[in-house]
Protein backbone atom coordinates (compact mmCIF):
# COMPACT_ATOMS: atom_id res chain seq x y z
CA UNK A 1 0.00 0.00 0.00
CA UNK A 2 2.98 2.74 0.59
CA UNK A 3 4.06 2.46 -3.20
CA UNK A 4 0.76 4.42 -3.81
CA UNK A 5 1.26 7.25 -1.40
CA UNK A 6 2.97 9.39 -4.04
CA UNK A 7 -0.12 8.75 -6.41
CA UNK A 8 -2.16 10.02 -4.02
CA UNK A 9 -0.10 13.34 -3.41
CA UNK A 10 -0.02 13.69 -6.93
CA UNK A 11 -3.45 12.94 -7.39
CA UNK A 12 -5.11 14.78 -4.61
CA UNK A 13 -3.03 17.83 -6.30
CA UNK A 14 -4.49 16.99 -9.76
CA UNK A 15 -7.65 16.66 -8.14
CA UNK A 16 -7.83 20.30 -6.13
CA UNK A 17 -6.56 22.12 -9.46
CA UNK A 18 -8.35 20.36 -12.03
CA UNK A 19 -11.90 20.83 -10.03
CA UNK A 20 -11.47 24.69 -9.14
CA UNK A 21 -12.16 24.80 -13.18
CA UNK A 22 -15.47 24.83 -12.69
CA UNK A 23 -16.57 24.64 -8.48
CA UNK A 24 -17.38 27.82 -8.42
CA UNK A 25 -20.10 27.56 -11.35
CA UNK A 26 -23.10 26.66 -8.67
CA UNK A 27 -21.31 29.48 -6.61
CA UNK A 28 -21.92 32.23 -8.59
CA UNK A 29 -25.55 33.53 -7.83
CA UNK A 30 -24.15 33.26 -3.82
CA UNK A 31 -21.13 35.21 -4.70
CA UNK A 32 -22.75 37.60 -6.87
CA UNK A 33 -25.52 38.93 -4.24
CA UNK A 34 -22.03 38.72 -1.52
CA UNK A 35 -19.86 40.60 -3.53
CA UNK A 36 -22.42 42.73 -5.76
CA UNK A 37 -20.75 41.86 -8.73
CA UNK A 38 -21.76 42.20 -12.23
CA UNK A 39 -22.42 39.40 -14.44
CA UNK A 40 -19.03 40.41 -16.85
CA UNK A 41 -17.03 39.95 -12.98
CA UNK A 42 -18.18 36.69 -12.65
CA UNK A 43 -17.26 35.62 -16.19
CA UNK A 44 -13.68 36.80 -15.31
CA UNK A 45 -13.79 34.41 -11.77
CA UNK A 46 -14.04 31.38 -13.79
CA UNK A 47 -12.35 32.73 -17.24
CA UNK A 48 -8.85 33.95 -15.08
CA UNK A 49 -8.06 30.95 -13.48
CA UNK A 50 -8.49 29.05 -16.94
CA UNK A 51 -6.27 31.65 -18.64
CA UNK A 52 -3.59 31.47 -16.05
CA UNK A 53 -3.11 28.10 -16.29
CA UNK A 54 -3.08 28.22 -20.24
CA UNK A 55 -1.06 30.94 -20.09
CA UNK A 56 1.96 29.32 -17.14
CA UNK A 57 1.76 25.50 -18.10
CA UNK A 58 4.27 25.65 -20.69
CA UNK A 59 6.61 28.56 -18.81
CA UNK A 60 5.83 26.47 -15.19
CA UNK A 61 7.37 22.99 -16.90
CA UNK A 62 10.63 24.75 -18.13
CA UNK A 63 11.07 26.57 -14.89
CA UNK A 64 10.72 22.08 -13.68
CA UNK A 65 13.44 21.37 -15.99
CA UNK A 66 15.52 24.37 -14.03
CA UNK A 67 14.61 23.24 -10.62
CA UNK A 68 13.27 19.89 -10.44
CA UNK A 69 9.88 18.51 -10.50
CA UNK A 70 9.03 17.91 -6.84
CA UNK A 71 10.29 21.65 -6.04
CA UNK A 72 8.03 23.02 -8.69
CA UNK A 73 4.83 20.80 -7.71
CA UNK A 74 5.64 21.47 -3.74
CA UNK A 75 5.53 25.14 -4.39
CA UNK A 76 2.58 25.31 -6.82
CA UNK A 77 0.62 23.24 -3.80
CA UNK A 78 1.95 25.98 -1.46
CA UNK A 79 0.72 29.17 -3.80
CA UNK A 80 -2.65 27.45 -4.67
CA UNK A 81 -3.35 26.72 -1.08
CA UNK A 82 -2.44 30.45 0.16
CA UNK A 83 -4.15 31.79 -3.08
CA UNK A 84 -7.30 29.56 -2.15
CA UNK A 85 -7.41 31.36 0.91
CA UNK A 86 -7.06 34.91 -0.77
CA UNK A 87 -10.36 33.87 -2.40
CA UNK A 88 -12.20 32.71 0.79
CA UNK A 89 -11.33 36.41 2.19
CA UNK A 90 -12.01 38.53 -0.61
CA UNK A 91 -14.01 41.41 0.08
CA UNK A 92 -15.22 42.20 -3.48
CA UNK A 93 -14.71 40.96 -6.70
CA UNK A 94 -12.05 42.71 -7.59
CA UNK A 95 -9.73 40.95 -4.93
CA UNK A 96 -11.65 37.51 -5.88
CA UNK A 97 -10.28 38.07 -9.65
CA UNK A 98 -6.92 38.38 -8.78
CA UNK A 99 -6.76 35.79 -5.89
CA UNK A 100 -8.16 33.52 -9.16
CA UNK A 101 -5.09 34.52 -11.19
CA UNK A 102 -2.77 33.91 -8.51
CA UNK A 103 -4.45 30.23 -7.93
CA UNK A 104 -3.87 29.46 -11.69
CA UNK A 105 -0.32 30.19 -11.68
CA UNK A 106 0.00 28.13 -8.95
CA UNK A 107 -1.78 25.26 -9.96
CA UNK A 108 -0.02 25.45 -13.23
CA UNK A 109 2.75 24.25 -11.77
CA UNK A 110 1.30 21.38 -10.26
CA UNK A 111 -0.14 20.66 -13.72
CA UNK A 112 2.75 20.71 -15.54
CA UNK A 113 4.79 18.30 -13.08
CA UNK A 114 2.26 16.09 -11.99
CA UNK A 115 2.53 13.31 -15.01
CA UNK A 116 6.65 14.23 -14.30
CA UNK A 117 6.11 12.56 -10.97
CA UNK A 118 3.79 10.09 -11.87
CA UNK A 119 6.40 8.70 -14.78
CA UNK A 120 9.26 9.22 -12.44
CA UNK A 121 7.86 7.17 -9.50
CA UNK A 122 6.41 4.29 -10.86
CA UNK A 123 7.63 1.50 -13.60
CA UNK A 124 6.31 -1.37 -15.49
CA UNK A 125 2.80 -2.24 -14.86
CA UNK A 126 2.71 0.15 -11.96
CA UNK A 127 3.43 2.40 -14.30
CA UNK A 128 0.00 1.61 -16.34
CA UNK A 129 -2.37 1.44 -13.53
CA UNK A 130 -1.03 4.90 -11.89
CA UNK A 131 -1.76 6.68 -15.51
CA UNK A 132 -4.87 4.61 -15.67
CA UNK A 133 -5.49 6.56 -12.02
CA UNK A 134 -4.60 9.80 -12.72
CA UNK A 135 -6.19 9.95 -16.04
CA UNK A 136 -9.51 8.78 -14.38
CA UNK A 137 -8.96 11.47 -11.88
CA UNK A 138 -8.25 13.98 -14.47
CA UNK A 139 -11.38 13.56 -16.41
CA UNK A 140 -13.83 13.20 -13.67
CA UNK A 141 -12.37 16.09 -11.56
CA UNK A 142 -13.70 19.26 -13.70
CA UNK A 143 -17.19 17.28 -14.18
CA UNK A 144 -17.47 17.21 -10.55
CA UNK A 145 -16.66 20.46 -9.50
CA UNK A 146 -20.54 21.82 -9.86
CA UNK A 147 -21.09 19.08 -7.83
CA UNK A 148 -18.88 19.72 -4.46
CA UNK A 149 -19.37 23.43 -5.07
CA UNK A 150 -23.03 23.13 -4.34
CA UNK A 151 -22.58 20.92 -1.01
CA UNK A 152 -19.85 23.40 0.08
CA UNK A 153 -21.80 26.27 -1.04
CA UNK A 154 -25.36 25.49 0.72
CA UNK A 155 -23.56 23.78 3.79
CA UNK A 156 -21.17 26.38 4.51
CA UNK A 157 -21.45 29.74 2.35
CA UNK A 158 -19.38 29.78 -1.04
CA UNK A 159 -16.09 30.37 0.48
CA UNK A 160 -15.95 27.30 1.65
CA UNK A 161 -15.06 26.11 -2.21
CA UNK A 162 -12.37 27.94 -1.38
CA UNK A 163 -10.96 27.08 2.30
CA UNK A 164 -11.69 23.12 1.32
CA UNK A 165 -8.55 23.57 -0.56
CA UNK A 166 -6.20 24.40 2.30
CA UNK A 167 -6.36 20.91 4.63
CA UNK A 168 -5.83 19.20 0.90
CA UNK A 169 -3.28 20.83 -0.45
CA UNK A 170 -1.27 20.18 3.38
CA UNK A 171 -1.52 16.96 3.07
CA UNK A 172 -0.01 16.99 -0.60
CA UNK A 173 2.58 19.06 0.52
CA UNK A 174 3.07 16.98 3.51
CA UNK A 175 3.38 13.53 1.19
CA UNK A 176 4.89 15.38 -1.63
CA UNK A 177 8.43 16.13 0.85
CA UNK A 178 8.23 13.17 2.63
CA UNK A 179 7.45 9.97 -0.39
CA UNK A 180 8.06 11.41 -3.77
CA UNK A 181 11.33 11.03 -5.46
CA UNK A 182 13.59 14.44 -5.35
CA UNK A 183 14.53 15.24 -8.94
CA UNK A 184 16.51 18.33 -8.89
CA UNK A 185 17.76 19.91 -12.23
CA UNK A 186 15.84 19.06 -15.46
CA UNK A 187 16.61 17.04 -18.01
CA UNK A 188 17.67 19.62 -20.53
CA UNK A 189 21.28 20.84 -19.65
CA UNK A 190 20.55 24.14 -21.55
CA UNK A 191 16.74 24.79 -20.79
CA UNK A 192 15.96 28.61 -20.74
CA UNK A 193 12.55 30.15 -19.66
CA UNK A 194 10.84 31.60 -22.80
CA UNK A 195 9.98 35.17 -21.34
CA UNK A 196 9.00 36.64 -24.49
CA UNK A 197 6.97 33.72 -25.58
CA UNK A 198 4.76 33.51 -22.60
CA UNK A 199 4.03 37.12 -22.52
CA UNK A 200 2.66 37.45 -25.90
CA UNK A 201 0.87 34.25 -25.66
CA UNK A 202 -0.61 35.79 -22.11
CA UNK A 203 -1.50 39.43 -23.93
CA UNK A 204 -3.11 37.48 -26.86
CA UNK A 205 -5.42 34.92 -24.90
CA UNK A 206 -6.35 37.91 -21.95
CA UNK A 207 -6.70 40.44 -25.11
CA UNK A 208 -9.25 37.87 -27.06
CA UNK A 209 -10.83 36.99 -23.89
CA UNK A 210 -11.31 40.68 -22.76
CA UNK A 211 -12.61 41.33 -26.22
CA UNK A 212 -15.53 38.60 -26.36
CA UNK A 213 -16.35 39.50 -22.64
CA UNK A 214 -16.78 43.50 -23.38
CA UNK A 215 -18.18 42.62 -26.50
CA UNK A 216 -21.23 40.68 -25.03
CA UNK A 217 -21.48 43.77 -22.74
CA UNK A 218 -21.22 46.66 -24.07
CA UNK A 219 -21.23 45.55 -28.42
CA UNK A 220 -18.91 44.59 -30.83
CA UNK A 221 -18.81 48.63 -31.91
CA UNK A 222 -17.54 49.38 -28.55
CA UNK A 223 -13.88 51.37 -29.02
CA UNK A 224 -12.51 49.23 -26.42
CA UNK A 225 -13.88 45.98 -27.19
CA UNK A 226 -12.11 46.64 -31.25
CA UNK A 227 -8.89 47.92 -29.69
CA UNK A 228 -8.91 44.70 -27.60
CA UNK A 229 -9.46 42.33 -30.42
CA UNK A 230 -6.49 44.55 -32.44
CA UNK A 231 -4.21 44.00 -29.44
CA UNK A 232 -5.28 40.48 -29.63
CA UNK A 233 -4.22 39.73 -33.15
CA UNK A 234 -0.89 42.11 -33.22
CA UNK A 235 0.18 39.73 -30.15
CA UNK A 236 -0.66 36.70 -32.12
CA UNK A 237 1.30 37.88 -35.02
CA UNK A 238 4.22 38.52 -32.06
CA UNK A 239 4.17 35.22 -30.34
CA UNK A 240 5.11 33.36 -33.81
CA UNK A 241 7.44 36.01 -34.78
CA UNK A 242 8.93 35.23 -30.83
CA UNK A 243 8.67 31.18 -31.59
CA UNK A 244 10.00 31.58 -34.92
CA UNK A 245 13.24 33.13 -33.70
CA UNK A 246 13.68 31.75 -30.43
CA UNK A 247 16.12 29.36 -29.32
CA UNK A 248 14.28 28.26 -26.79
CA UNK A 249 10.97 28.39 -27.73
CA UNK A 250 7.55 27.37 -25.49
CA UNK A 251 6.20 25.88 -28.54
CA UNK A 252 8.07 25.06 -31.76
CA UNK A 253 6.26 26.12 -34.35
CA UNK A 254 7.86 23.29 -36.41
CA UNK A 255 5.21 20.72 -35.04
CA UNK A 256 2.49 22.26 -36.03
CA UNK A 257 3.84 21.59 -39.60
CA UNK A 258 2.94 17.83 -38.25
CA UNK A 259 -1.08 17.16 -38.84
CA UNK A 260 -1.72 14.76 -36.49
CA UNK A 261 0.18 17.23 -33.47
CA UNK A 262 -2.24 20.06 -35.11
CA UNK A 263 -5.34 18.09 -35.24
CA UNK A 264 -4.69 17.22 -31.66
CA UNK A 265 -4.13 20.90 -30.47
CA UNK A 266 -7.20 21.94 -31.96
CA UNK A 267 -9.20 19.21 -30.77
CA UNK A 268 -8.43 19.77 -27.42
CA UNK A 269 -9.04 23.04 -27.80
CA UNK A 270 -12.60 22.82 -29.04
CA UNK A 271 -13.13 19.63 -26.65
CA UNK A 272 -12.52 21.84 -23.57
CA UNK A 273 -15.19 24.78 -25.28
CA UNK A 274 -17.83 22.01 -26.40
CA UNK A 275 -17.57 20.16 -22.85
CA UNK A 276 -17.18 22.32 -19.73
CA UNK A 277 -17.97 26.16 -20.95
CA UNK A 278 -21.62 25.82 -21.04
CA UNK A 279 -21.82 24.79 -17.26
CA UNK A 280 -21.31 28.23 -16.38
CA UNK A 281 -24.43 28.98 -18.14
CA UNK A 282 -26.35 25.72 -17.12
CA UNK A 283 -25.54 26.09 -13.43
CA UNK A 284 -27.21 29.86 -13.37
CA UNK A 285 -30.42 28.69 -15.55
CA UNK A 286 -30.40 26.01 -12.42
CA UNK A 287 -30.52 28.28 -9.91
CA UNK A 288 -31.84 31.61 -10.85
CA UNK A 289 -34.56 30.48 -13.03
CA UNK A 290 -35.63 26.95 -11.54
CA UNK A 291 -34.61 28.16 -7.64
CA UNK A 292 -32.49 25.05 -7.46
CA UNK A 293 -30.27 25.18 -3.80
CA UNK A 294 -26.60 25.21 -5.23
CA UNK A 295 -26.73 21.36 -4.12
CA UNK A 296 -29.15 20.14 -6.28
CA UNK A 297 -28.17 22.34 -8.99
CA UNK A 298 -24.69 20.41 -8.28
CA UNK A 299 -26.70 16.88 -8.56
CA UNK A 300 -28.39 18.24 -11.88
CA UNK A 301 -25.23 18.23 -13.29
CA UNK A 302 -24.44 14.28 -11.58
CA UNK A 303 -25.23 12.68 -14.87
CA UNK A 304 -22.10 14.40 -16.57
CA UNK A 305 -19.29 13.33 -13.84
CA UNK A 306 -20.67 10.56 -13.27
CA UNK A 307 -20.08 8.72 -16.22
CA UNK A 308 -17.42 10.62 -17.16
CA UNK A 309 -15.53 8.57 -13.96
CA UNK A 310 -16.44 5.84 -14.64
CA UNK A 311 -16.14 5.29 -18.55
CA UNK A 312 -12.58 7.50 -17.73
CA UNK A 313 -11.50 4.71 -15.29
CA UNK A 314 -13.00 1.22 -17.15
CA UNK A 315 -12.38 2.24 -21.04
CA UNK A 316 -8.87 4.27 -20.30
CA UNK A 317 -7.22 0.67 -19.77
CA UNK A 318 -7.93 -0.46 -22.80
CA UNK A 319 -7.98 2.50 -25.23
CA UNK A 320 -4.24 1.58 -26.19
CA UNK A 321 -5.80 -0.97 -28.57
CA UNK A 322 -7.31 1.57 -30.26
CA UNK A 323 -5.70 4.33 -32.94
CA UNK A 324 -6.07 7.70 -30.88
CA UNK A 325 -8.46 9.14 -33.35
CA UNK A 326 -11.30 6.76 -32.44
CA UNK A 327 -11.58 7.50 -28.71
CA UNK A 328 -10.93 10.99 -29.49
CA UNK A 329 -13.05 11.45 -32.57
CA UNK A 330 -16.03 9.19 -30.64
CA UNK A 331 -15.62 10.83 -27.63
CA UNK A 332 -16.22 14.44 -29.53
CA UNK A 333 -18.69 12.92 -31.85
CA UNK A 334 -20.67 12.11 -28.35
CA UNK A 335 -19.93 15.46 -26.45
CA UNK A 336 -21.86 17.16 -30.29
CA UNK A 337 -24.98 14.48 -29.75
CA UNK A 338 -25.18 14.88 -25.97
CA UNK A 339 -25.33 18.84 -26.44
CA UNK A 340 -28.11 18.45 -29.31
CA UNK A 341 -30.02 16.76 -26.77
CA UNK A 342 -29.95 19.68 -24.55
CA UNK A 343 -30.87 21.80 -27.40
CA UNK A 344 -34.07 19.71 -28.25
CA UNK A 345 -35.28 18.92 -24.86
CA UNK A 346 -34.41 22.31 -23.03
CA UNK A 347 -37.06 25.04 -23.82
CA UNK A 348 -39.13 27.14 -21.24
CA UNK A 349 -41.16 25.10 -19.74
CA UNK A 350 -38.65 22.66 -18.72
CA UNK A 351 -37.12 21.54 -15.16
CA UNK A 352 -34.13 19.73 -14.47
CA UNK A 353 -34.89 16.42 -15.74
CA UNK A 354 -34.38 17.89 -19.33
CA UNK A 355 -30.74 18.18 -19.18
CA UNK A 356 -30.06 14.16 -17.40
CA UNK A 357 -29.83 12.59 -21.38
CA UNK A 358 -27.81 14.89 -22.81
CA UNK A 359 -25.10 15.07 -19.90
CA UNK A 360 -24.67 11.67 -19.56
CA UNK A 361 -23.69 11.71 -23.16
CA UNK A 362 -21.60 14.25 -22.69
CA UNK A 363 -19.88 12.39 -19.74
CA UNK A 364 -19.48 9.47 -21.87
CA UNK A 365 -17.71 11.76 -24.49
CA UNK A 366 -15.27 13.01 -22.16
CA UNK A 367 -14.46 9.95 -20.71
CA UNK A 368 -13.52 8.76 -23.36
CA UNK A 369 -11.68 11.56 -24.78
CA UNK A 370 -9.49 12.33 -21.46
CA UNK A 371 -7.34 9.90 -20.94
CA UNK A 372 -6.01 9.34 -24.05
CA UNK A 373 -5.38 13.47 -25.58
CA UNK A 374 -1.87 14.05 -24.29
CA UNK A 375 -0.62 10.28 -24.35
CA UNK A 376 -1.97 10.95 -28.09
CA UNK A 377 0.59 14.51 -28.78
CA UNK A 378 3.42 12.70 -27.18
CA UNK A 379 3.68 10.25 -29.20
CA UNK A 380 3.00 12.54 -32.70
CA UNK A 381 6.15 14.08 -31.83
CA UNK A 382 9.87 13.38 -31.55
CA UNK A 383 11.10 12.24 -27.82
CA UNK A 384 12.95 15.16 -27.73
CA UNK A 385 10.11 17.43 -28.10
CA UNK A 386 7.59 15.02 -25.57
CA UNK A 387 7.11 17.16 -23.15
CA UNK A 388 6.30 20.17 -24.89
CA UNK A 389 3.88 18.28 -26.89
CA UNK A 390 2.17 17.44 -23.53
CA UNK A 391 2.39 20.58 -22.06
CA UNK A 392 0.81 22.15 -25.78
CA UNK A 393 -2.19 19.89 -25.26
CA UNK A 394 -3.37 21.19 -21.79
CA UNK A 395 -1.99 24.92 -22.51
CA UNK A 396 -4.69 24.44 -25.36
CA UNK A 397 -7.40 22.91 -23.16
CA UNK A 398 -7.46 25.13 -20.91
CA UNK A 399 -7.78 27.91 -23.55
CA UNK A 400 -10.46 26.45 -24.97
CA UNK A 401 -12.10 26.87 -21.75
CA UNK A 402 -11.12 30.43 -20.92
CA UNK A 403 -12.55 31.37 -24.85
CA UNK A 404 -15.86 29.19 -24.39
CA UNK A 405 -16.85 30.79 -21.03
CA UNK A 406 -16.03 34.25 -23.40
CA UNK A 407 -18.10 33.68 -26.32
CA UNK A 408 -20.59 31.42 -24.88
CA UNK A 409 -21.30 34.31 -22.09
CA UNK A 410 -21.39 36.98 -25.11
CA UNK A 411 -24.08 34.92 -27.23
CA UNK A 412 -26.11 34.13 -23.63
CA UNK A 413 -26.25 37.89 -22.64
CA UNK A 414 -27.58 38.74 -26.51
CA UNK A 415 -30.19 36.21 -26.57
CA UNK A 416 -31.13 37.63 -22.62
CA UNK A 417 -31.04 41.28 -24.26
CA UNK A 418 -33.01 39.84 -27.42
CA UNK A 419 -36.06 38.25 -25.44
CA UNK A 420 -36.38 41.07 -22.78
CA UNK A 421 -36.53 43.59 -25.66
CA UNK A 422 -39.45 41.46 -27.50
CA UNK A 423 -41.03 40.91 -23.88
CA UNK A 424 -40.09 37.31 -22.91
CA UNK A 425 -39.67 36.47 -19.67
CA UNK A 426 -36.93 35.43 -17.62
CA UNK A 427 -37.74 31.94 -17.76
CA UNK A 428 -37.72 32.41 -21.65
CA UNK A 429 -34.90 34.46 -21.96
CA UNK A 430 -32.65 31.45 -20.52
CA UNK A 431 -34.45 28.64 -22.19
CA UNK A 432 -33.39 30.68 -25.67
CA UNK A 433 -29.38 31.41 -24.21
CA UNK A 434 -29.27 27.71 -23.14
CA UNK A 435 -30.83 26.82 -26.38
CA UNK A 436 -28.39 28.71 -28.68
CA UNK A 437 -25.11 27.72 -26.43
CA UNK A 438 -25.86 24.27 -26.59
CA UNK A 439 -25.69 24.58 -30.29
CA UNK A 440 -22.54 26.07 -30.23
CA UNK A 441 -21.06 23.48 -28.30
CA UNK A 442 -22.31 20.81 -30.57
CA UNK A 443 -20.95 22.41 -33.48
CA UNK A 444 -17.23 23.25 -32.05
CA UNK A 445 -17.17 19.08 -30.74
CA UNK A 446 -18.62 18.40 -34.47
CA UNK A 447 -15.72 20.12 -35.89
CA UNK A 448 -13.16 19.23 -33.38
CA UNK A 449 -14.26 15.28 -34.07
CA UNK A 450 -13.93 15.64 -38.20
CA UNK A 451 -10.58 17.68 -37.40
CA UNK A 452 -8.91 14.42 -35.26
CA UNK A 453 -10.83 11.87 -37.86
CA UNK A 454 -9.23 13.33 -40.61
CA UNK A 455 -5.76 14.20 -39.15
CA UNK A 456 -4.62 12.40 -36.42
CA UNK A 457 -2.64 8.84 -37.35
CA UNK A 458 -1.61 6.27 -35.13
CA UNK A 459 2.38 6.51 -34.78
CA UNK A 460 4.84 4.17 -36.89
CA UNK A 461 5.70 1.17 -34.57
CA UNK A 462 9.21 2.73 -33.96
CA UNK A 463 8.14 6.10 -32.98
CA UNK A 464 5.42 5.11 -30.33
CA UNK A 465 7.93 3.00 -29.22
CA UNK A 466 10.55 6.00 -28.59
CA UNK A 467 7.76 8.31 -27.44
CA UNK A 468 6.77 5.70 -24.90
CA UNK A 469 10.16 5.52 -23.57
CA UNK A 470 11.07 7.68 -20.50
CA UNK A 471 11.79 10.85 -22.08
CA UNK A 472 14.77 13.11 -20.35
CA UNK A 473 14.17 16.20 -22.48
CA UNK A 474 11.54 17.20 -20.99
CA UNK A 475 9.94 20.99 -21.38
CA UNK A 476 6.31 20.45 -19.94
CA UNK A 477 5.52 17.40 -19.30
CA UNK A 478 7.28 13.97 -19.84
CA UNK A 479 7.10 11.77 -22.45
CA UNK A 480 4.40 9.47 -20.30
CA UNK A 481 0.97 8.51 -21.13
CA UNK A 482 -1.89 10.00 -19.19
Amino acid sequence: MRKWLPLVAICLGAFILLVDVTIVNVALPRMADDLNASFASLQWVIDIYALALAALLMVTGSLADLFGHRRLYATGLVVFALASLACALAPNAAVLITARAVQGAGGAAMFATSAALVSATYQGRDRGVAFGVWGAVNGAAAAAGPIVGGLLTEGFGWQAIFLVNLPIAVVAVALTLRVLPAQEGGGRGGARLDLPGAATFTLAAASLTYALIRGGEHGWGDRLTIAAFVVAGLSAVGFVAVEARSAHPMLDLALLRRPTFAGLLTGALLYQMAAFSGLVYVSLWLQNVLGLSPVHGGLALMPMAGTAFVVAAVAGRHMHRFAPRVPIGGGLLLIAAGSLLIWATVDTGSGQSALFAGLAVIGVGVGLSTPVLVSAAIDSVPPARAGMAGGAVNTFRQLGMTLGIALFGAVFTARLRDVAASGGTVHAGYAAGIDRISLLAAAAALAGAILVLTLVRRPAPAAAAASAAPDTTVSALPSSRV
